[in-house]
């Protein structure tokens, strides 16, 4: 017996050893008032997070004493310390031991402010929350005081202030922080980490407050120095850089009660989540999803799935009509008329976008500006020791001679340099040269392997030569199809191409000049490798994805028919209804949306089991497997939520049916379909991205490709 009860109370032993909770004690629990340093501590564990939030809360209440340069110090990631000094309106000695007792502010001068709350901070129990749990020293000095006055806080343990020498402010010093709670300090991060996370605290208060001088130090290293500004821009560029200070659009409303004001960033500048959104709210910085969730039916189709757009907006509107007393640290707050707030914000951004051009462009830097003829004559003589006025004269003469085939008039004689001008030596000797003589037709080599006798254009015009043109005998190049200067090569008549893919001419003439055809070319532009088109305006060349534009032009033209008019798109009925199995889950979403489906002009109709009939499909894709079209729009219905919105998925159904009635990628296009795709560019908006977000065109500027050719002198002098 004593053997087999043994083991019995090594049980409960080794199972408290593995973990198991404790049992709570027999009887009735007894009620009882926790300490106050108790109940600092907890409240700390919810307002006090980490360093950040230290910091947070001091430079909060910087702002709302007025101060107008702030300084932020370091060290440690701020576990060992954090420093910061305002010159705000400061405290007097009676005021700093109420300072550090919990829920004592100054912020709330009647009960009924609690409801139009116009600080950043209210509750008065971020001090003491901090002071519970590490080792605070505040320096303060109120404006017209004499001295100032100093108070230390161990551990939630208030000593008797007394008089200190100080400027006018106040300074807050904490050290050791959660050094009598070690299990919160062991969940902290590496210093690294911390500090990541007081500059993204500091980059938030810093942005909302572009009129106040901040100043932040890491130990001995100055991070930022941020001057106060009144161009909110200027602010941007200093935490983020030129890549995102260049991309801003100004985003500007105002209905006398909701005010935005700030910038959004053009799309091509985006991230991968939405941490660089920034979102302020009277000065607050906030998250809050509805309104990201505006920030991204904005920029719908403008970005590619899984990319968020960047933005920096203030928003201001009467504290009575938002509540910011629902979340510990105030980062949420709630909208008595959200829906407002957020119809208000989408339209502001989508009026914004359709009045930008946001085609995506080569180079943003911007081209230096051209040296006028007269700079260029001011600087004296050329590198080559003469002076500027001849050098110029003997470049205009060559540059007429290759034009015209004629010497300019003022050339003397048949010389590049005349006979009269003449060359000095570094040490100021005239070198008398014989004259340069300009090349004439008969003395240029000709025939085949030789350059071909110079023939210029009529006019003086040079044009290219026709792509069609083949090669004669006597060589590639001994003789070119000359067309006149005022005709594009576009708009001649191309010679008939045999099955081979080169042209009688260059058949008949025993010459191929290559095995592929030649590129279709219409007036506007030409296609390359079945799959771009390339074209111009008036500022550079464009090269645009022909399966990009022409199914943003198909979108547009379907969501005109289908939400702009509430019509259907035209629908193809099927002599024999076509039936598709699916999966139960499949089954039930095509049924839940067989009216949305019916108006993109997929009918359906329930078989039996699992199966589907299709009675039609959309017209406009006539070569699509109605089977394969339908599960792949399932899939964007089960993607889209258990519950879509009707609006949203008919839109997300649409952008699907252009994708797939589009060209693709390497099919080729007659020089009638590519006109007709280009004029169809500029007649919707947002042409500049397809559905999904893809941009439908590179735009390369004259300047640009002058830099990339090397065109571009010294000073910015566009070579000929």
């Amino acid at each position: 017996m004593s053997a087999t009860s043994t083991p019995a109370p090594s049980e409960p032993a080794s199972t408290e050893s593995a973990g198991a909770a404790p049992q709570p004690p027999a009887g009735p629990r007894i009620i009882r008032q926790l300490p106050p340093q108790l109940v600092n501590q907890i409240a700390a564990g919810e307002v006090i997070e980490r360093p950040a939030s230290v910091v947070k809360e001091l430079l909060e209440n910087s702002i709302d004493a007025g101060a107008s340069r702030v300084e932020l110090a370091i060290a440690g990631g701020g576990v060992e310390m954090i420093r910061i000094s305002d010159d705000g309106c400061g405290m007097t000695a009676e005021q700093l031991p109420l300072a550090v007792t919990s829920h004592a502010t100054s912020k709330l001068p009647e009960d009924d402010s609690l409801f139009h709350v116009g600080t950043l901070g209210f509750r008065g129990e971020a001090l003491a929350s901090i002071a519970s749990v590490s080792q605070m020293t505040i320096r303060s000095r109120a404006e017209g005081s004499q001295s100032g006055s100093q108070i230390d806080i161990r551990g939630g343990v208030i000593e008797s202030p007394g008089p200190c020498g100080c400027p006018v402010g106040t300074t807050i010093e904490v050290r050791n922080l959660f050094f009598n709670t070690p299990v919160r300090r062991k969940f902290l991060k590496t210093p690294q980490t911390e500090r990541g996370h007081i500059v993204e605290a500091f980059t938030r208060l810093a942005l909302a407050n572009p009129k106040v001088h901040f100043v932040l130090r890491n130990g001995d290293k100055e991070m930022f120095d941020l001057l106060p500004t009144p161009r909110w821009a200027d602010r941007i560029e200093a935490f983020f850089g030129a890549e995102i200070a260049e991309s801003l659009i100004l985003i500007e409303s105002d209905d006398a009660q909701v005010k935005i004001f700030g910038f959004a960033c053009d799309p091509s500048v985006n991230r991968g989540n939405n941490r660089m959104q920034y979102l302020f709210l009277n000065g607050r910085h906030i998250r809050d999803r509805a309104l990201q969730h505006a920030l991204g039916e904005a920029y719908r189709g403008l970005l590619m799935v899984g990319r968020h757009p960047v933005c920096f907006l203030r928003m201001t509107m009467p504290p009575e009509m938002i509540d910011v007393n629902v979340h510990p640290a105030k980062l949420e707050v709630r909208f008595t008329d959200s829906g407002r707030v957020y119809s208000r914000l989408l339209q502001t951004l989508r009026q914004r976008f359709l009045s930008t051009d946001m085609t995506h462009r080569v180079g943003s830097t911007p081209a230096p500006e051209p040296m006028t003829g007269d700079a260029l004559r001011s600087r004296g003589e050329s590198v080559m020791g003469m002076p500027a006025r001849e050098v110029d004269e003997q470049r205009q003469s060559v540059i007429e001679w290759a034009r015209t085939g004629q010497e300019s008039s003022a050339s003397n004689g048949p010389t590049v340099a005349s006979s009269s001008s003449s060359v000095n030596r570094i040490d100021g000797s005239p070198i008398h040269s014989s004259p340069i003589k300009t090349p004439s037709a008969n003395t240029m080599p000709t025939g085949f392997g030789g350059v071909p006798d110079f023939q210029p254009f009529p006019n003086g015009a040079s044009s290219p030569v026709s792509p069609s043109a083949g090669s004669q005998s006597g060589g590639p190049l001994a003789s070119q199809a000359v067309v006149p200067g005022d005709i594009a090569p576009w708009d001649l008549e191309p010679e008939p191409v045999s099955d081979s893919g080169t042209s009688v001419g260059a058949e008949s003439s025993g010459s191929v000049i290559g095995t592929s055809p030649s590129p279709s070319v219409c007036y506007l532009g030409f296609q390359v490798h079945n799959r771009y088109l390339v074209t111009q305006d008036e500022k550079g060349m464009v090269v645009i994805d022909q399966h990009a534009l022409h199914e943003r032009v198909l979108y547009e033209r379907v969501c005109k028919k289908v939400l702009g008019e509430n019509a259907s798109l035209e629908a193809q009925r099927l002599l024999v209804p076509e039936p598709v199995s699916l999966t139960p889950s499949e089954r039930a979403a095509a049924l839940d949306v067989k009216d949305t489906l019916a108006r993109i002009g997929l009918e359906i109709e329930e078989f039996g089991g699992e199966t589907i009939l299709i009675q039609s499909y959309p017209a406009i894709m006539p070569s699509k497997d109605p089977a394969e079209m339908l599960r792949t729009i399932l899939e964007s219905v089960m993607g889209a939520g258990r519950d879509p919105n009707p609006k949203d998925l008919l839109n997300h159904l649409l952008s699907t049916v252009a994708c797939k009635a589009a060209v693709k990628a390497g099919d080729p296009l007659s020089p009638e379909e590519i006109t007709s795709l280009l004029e169809q560019k500029d007649l919707y908006q947002d042409t500049h991205h397809c559905p999904h977000g893809r941009p439908t065109a590179l735009f390369f500027s004259r300047d640009e490709l002058d830099r990339m050719f090397g065109r571009l002198g010294p000073r910015g002098r566009a070579t000929s």
